[in-house]
């Protein structure tokens, strides 16, 4: 076994060093208040690294951003404010030249681009359009500024439509095709689509146009893309984009497509991917303009996939699979100045690191060790990056050389001193098909007696119980509040090679269930300070369809389970999703009229009858992916097997809970719920007389 102890992690020496009697266990009262650092922006010579930082405004249960700079030429400069405007939200800083390019929604309305001397001054509004964006890139000589926004599909410019509705118009919405509604919107008719304003000593005005032509999709693309899915090229002529052509395959489609158009909108987009089938996305521009590099799976309709980093000769169209021989999932891209080498991200058993690889032979090297790269910042002057770990939420870092690390910031220093963290320690064991499985164990500081076990299945289900940071299910808080948190990356897990992932699909409750049951023993077998007997299983999304999984055909092992958005009948579920290329793909590619044994033979709602394991459910009316009926279902079921449960619902929530209140209530509603359950002595499955 090998403790995760990640240099340069930790809190700076003379911040963490208290002594036993004032060190505390960390709460969520501490982590909802944690500052967050967004994705690092550094100027081109190296001098300047810049960010949004988030702050918790809990009375208005909301984050509220603000920019930082710091001055890398000098050693031990400490961070501050750019643009700091109270109750104003600065975000997405973009360098270009000595002038930082931001988003800000001051004065109210939709928002605007803003501009600031990086060395600091008043900062200027550059945009007056209305209607609202999503969200902008500056070209690289700063003539022309690159915005996308919704608007309706075929969009001249950015002003928005003039519509009339009839005076008696109700408030129904009529659809002829799928999406209906997607993540947590309906959908209105709008289209995220690409305009292009030019950008002078008077700033951005007007309307701009459109270049994305007759194009009809989401460019980035929705729920989840941004600015890394639209790139300029060096010398500002053509933006390069993803997107998902739209029409009635949308709903069923992973076929993501980057194109090339003119910045002018003088002729209409090229798609340069329409040979693959499956997903490309993440265009990056090579900096002498040659080269065009982007991920790509190989199989259409699945969406976990290994991307792949492929290279395309600008000029002559040639294309190479340049990490084909590596069998790891690469994240994110960024190109070293000179173009000799790409840094990329990938899991990586249970971390996150980033790699440099070679632009000519593919050849992978390690630069960080262990803990999780969250942003990734090229100049110059080297690479600056975001990291955090279990124990430690993100920080900036200057890779100094390979798995060495120069700490920039402690943004948490103050608010993190006198927090006792726990210890956490990965495990390995054999489980389904022979293969070797990871997990780990987060110990409680201070511990002198055994602890009860909070179990935590992950997500995805193609996800990973990783080294990092996490405000929505932080192990850390766990351990605070008295439990020993034992995770495993069950088959299906990222990071362990593509055959390991593909294992899950149409085998979501075989592999998975064993190797979460090895796993368990494995770690109540190896740490003492685990109270073998007095366990409870957690778990949202796949996680959550697992905690019903269990409730059936592994019921008498918990005390309790938390059942967070997870999946309960997978008939219903086939009908009520959104996106469903994903439950399609996990239960072998078929709809469910077509193959239905394919779904039912991992269906919870089978297994009813023996449902006995007390249950908390917990779900989100906004919840689009796994509808928030699948939770009301699962609370039925309890209800009439008169099995001890309970049903929290956030009206104002997703898949995620993401506001600070919501969050305090949930963790304080989980934990009490474990504490009622492992505290009182009733035998696993079954609740006190």
């Amino acid at each position: 076994m090998k403790a995760f102890l990640l240099a340069g992690l930790t809190l700076l020496p003379a911040l963490a060093a208290v002594s036993a009697a004032d060190a505390r266990p960390l709460t969520i009262d501490d982590v909802t208040m944690l500052s967050r650092v967004g994705t690092p922006v550094v100027s081109r010579d190296g001098h300047w690294l810049v960010w949004a930082q988030r702050e918790t405004d809990l009375e208005k249960n909301r984050g509220r951003f603000d920019l930082w700079r710091l001055d890398l030429t000098r050693r031990g400069a400490a961070p501050e404010p750019l643009a700091a405007e109270a109750d104003v939200n600065e975000t997405d800083p973009q360098i270009v030249g000595d002038t930082v390019y931001f988003s800000s929604d001051k004065g109210g309305g939709d928002g605007a681009v803003w501009a600031v001397p990086v060395t600091g001054g008043t900062p200027r509004k550059l945009t007056g359009f209305a209607g609202g964006f999503g969200g902008f890139k500056v070209s690289p000589d700063a003539t022309r500024l690159l915005v996308w926004a919704d608007r309706r599909p075929g969009a001249p410019s950015l002003a928005p439509a003039m519509e009339k509705k009839a005076a008696d118009a109700g408030s129904g919405r009529t659809y002829d095709q799928l999406f209906v509604r997607h993540w947590d919107s309906w959908a209105d008719g709008t289209r995220s689509q690409l305009f292009v304003l030019p950008l002078g000593a008077d700033g951005a005005p007007g309307d701009g146009v459109a270049i994305t032509g007759a194009l009809v999709g989401d460019t980035p693309s929705k729920p989840f893309g941004g600015g890394e899915e639209v790139a300029w090229s060096p010398d500002s002529r053509t933006v390069y984009f993803a997107l998902r052509e739209a029409g009635r395959i949308e709903a069923t489609s992973t076929n993501l497509d980057i194109f090339a158009v003119p910045a002018d909108g003088s002729a209409a987009p090229v798609n340069l991917t329409a040979a693959n089938r499956a997903t490309d996305t993440l265009p990056t521009v090579s900096p002498d303009g040659r080269s065009l590099a982007w991920l790509a799976m190989a199989r259409p309709g699945f969406e976990a996939d290994r991307q792949v980093l492929m290279i395309r000769d600008l000029a002559s169209g040639q294309v190479r699979a340049l990490t084909q021989g590596w069998d790891r999932s690469v994240a994110s891209i960024a190109w070293a100045p000179d173009g000799r080498s790409l840094y990329v991200t990938a899991d990586d058993v249970q971390q996150v690191p980033l790699f440099r690889v070679d632009a000519r032979n593919g050849r992978v090297s390690r630069l960080t060790g262990e803990g999780h790269v969250g942003g990734v910042a090229v100049s110059a002057k080297g690479v600056v990056v975001s990291m955090d770990s279990l124990t430690a939420p993100a920080d900036f870092y200057r890779v100094t050389a390979p798995e060495r690390l120069e700490r920039l910031t402690s943004v948490n220093a103050q608010r993190l001193a006198g927090v006792d963290m726990p210890t956490v320690t990965r495990f390995s064991f054999t489980g389904a098909n022979n293969d070797t499985v990871w997990g780990y164990a987060v110990r409680p500081a201070g511990i002198t007696t055994p602890v009860p076990i909070a179990f935590m299945v992950h997500g995805g289900p193609q996800g990973s119980s990783n080294n990092s940071w996490s405000y929505r299910w932080n192990p850390a808080v766990f351990a605070g509040a008295g439990y020993g948190l034992v995770a495993v990356d069950f088959h299906g897990s990222t990071g362990y090679g593509q055959a390991f992932t593909d294992a899950i699909s149409n085998n979501w409750g075989g592999w998975p269930l064993e190797d979460l049951q090895k796993g368990l023993a494995a770690a109540t077998a190896k740490f003492d300070w685990l109270q073998a007997d007095n366990a409870c299983a957690l778990g949202a999304s796949y996680g959550g369809y697992m905690m019903n999984w269990i409730e059936g055909r592994w019921p008498d092992r918990f005390k309790c389970i938390v059942q967070h958005d997870g999946v309960f009948d997978a008939r219903a579920m086939a009908y009520e999703t959104e996106e469903l290329w994903f439950d399609e793909w996990e239960h072998g590619g078929k709809t469910y009229y077509e193959d239905p044994a394919a779904f039912e033979k991992w269906n919870p709602v089978n297994y009813v009858a023996n449902w006995k394991t007390p249950q908390l459910v917990i779900t989100g009316e906004k919840d689009f992916r796994i509808p928030y009926t699948q939770g009301l279902a699962a609370f039925t079921a309890l209800q009439r097997r008169d099995v001890p449960s309970e049903l929290l619902v956030f009206p104002d929530e997703n898949h995620w809970v993401l506001k600070p209140k919501n969050s305090r209530q949930w963790y304080r509603t989980v934990l009490g719920w474990l504490d009622r359950w492992t505290k009182m002595g009733a035998p696993a499955g079954q609740a006190p007389r």
